[in-house]
């Protein structure tokens, strides 16, 4: 009886949040160029919107960006929220929180996504405080439950990224998360599609920000792993960092990027740059080597929803098999330089001459692995 009481008690005291409805995406630009994630986001917002029967909206900041309103329905939005001017040419914190706090109070959208890039947590946290309300970070899942509840479901991995965890916010509106580029599916895009566009007023004056942008540092040969459309990953059973050279070589004569499990960059044989996992890159080429890799979950999760996974291994139980779509079981030292001569005698033989690598190619001494 007493527990009856305490649920009802509970129940009578959760505020009425029925004045939100809706998904809201945040779109991230740079120099007027939308990230990646950005439609990423509408793509499965529209899922999620579609399930509680809400409006998908997105929210455009920044100056002369008025074409990403546009491209933002073309990728899903059925309302998008316009704001320009000139002290939101670039991004910081203060200006474009408040923006996204003022429509927040407006609009009431029950969920509001953003991707979880630098900018994107940055922002997610400042408006979380200010609300405020509970934020999911770096999720690799999203879903809701179906009306009354209308709860989100943001999972992301835990525990070391030994299992998963969904989290829930029963208490607050609105719901937030931010989500890891390429684990989401873009719709297609479509320019012949119709929408709302709604220009809003900026929050914020340039007088009163206290933070100025003076220039931007453009770093160049940056490795992109998140945009490569092929990535050969190398993990703990190279056995070192000499091996990686033979991926690099492989990666090259395919027109693509070294990768690495969380446990070759720990053990000091490649850079975190190259790390793909929940503590790395999340990406979604149309071809991944995984190249003794095991296939713990911190790896998979970034790399499940590659096109084509290949996996090299020499152990035929190592559970990276259940992802891939080819694998082969046997000597990497073997089968790397024999896939890599394949690949440049096809290109030779459809005109598309294989680049020389051997000279960046140290000579390896090892024949197997430890």
């Amino acid at each position: 009886m007493a527990s009856d009481q305490t649920t009802d008690q509970a129940e009578a005291a959760m505020p009425d949040w029925s004045a939100y409805r809706g998904v809201l995406i945040v779109v991230e630009q740079r120099d007027g160029v939308a990230k990646k994630v950005s439609w990423q986001l509408l793509g499965e917002g529209k899922k999620l919107a579609a399930k509680l029967d809400a409006p998908l909206m997105a929210l455009v900041i920044g100056e002369g960006v008025a074409h990403l309103a546009d491209e933002a329905v073309h990728y899903g939005a059925d309302r998008v929220f316009l704001c320009e001017a000139p002290e939101l040419r670039t991004y910081r914190t203060r200006p474009y929180s408040r923006v996204c706090l003022k429509l927040i109070e407006e609009a009431k959208p029950e969920i509001v996504l953003f991707g979880a890039t630098a900018t994107g947590r940055d922002l997610a946290g400042a408006i979380a405080t200010h609300l405020p309300t509970g934020l999911t970070a770096d999720t690799t899942q999203l879903d809701v439950e179906p009306p009354p509840s209308r709860l989100l479901l943001a999972s992301r991995p835990a525990f070391s990224e030994k299992m998963m965890a969904t989290i829930l916010c029963k208490q607050y509106r609105p719901q937030m998360a931010t989500a890891r580029a390429g684990v989401f599916q873009a719709l297609p895009k479509d320019t012949e599609r119709q929408g709302e566009i709604v220009a809003i007023e900026a929050a914020m004056r340039e007088e009163e920000i206290a933070a100025q942008v003076l220039d931007f540092l453009h770093e160049t040969g940056k490795l992109n792993l998140e945009d490569a459309e092929i990535i050969v990953a190398g993990g703990r059973g190279l056995g070192g960092p000499e091996p990686f050279a033979l991926l690099a070589e492989l990666a090259e004569a395919l027109g693509g990027v070294v990768g690495a499990s969380r446990a070759a960059v720990d053990a000091g044989w490649i850079g975190h740059e190259h790390q793909v996992g929940q503590t790395g890159a999340t990406v979604r080429p149309k071809l991944y080597f995984a190249i003794g890799i095991s296939g713990a979950v911190q790896h998979t999760v970034g790399m499940s929803h590659a096109d084509v996974v290949v996996a090299i291994n020499k152990d035929e139980k190592a559970p990276i098999f259940q992802f891939a779509h080819y694998g082969m079981v046997g000597d990497l030292f073997k089968l790397v330089p024999a896939i890599t001569q394949e690949v440049k005698n096809r290109r030779t033989l459809f005109g598309k001459p294989a680049a020389d690598t051997t000279a960046s190619v140290p000579t390896l001494e090892r024949s197997e692995a430890k």
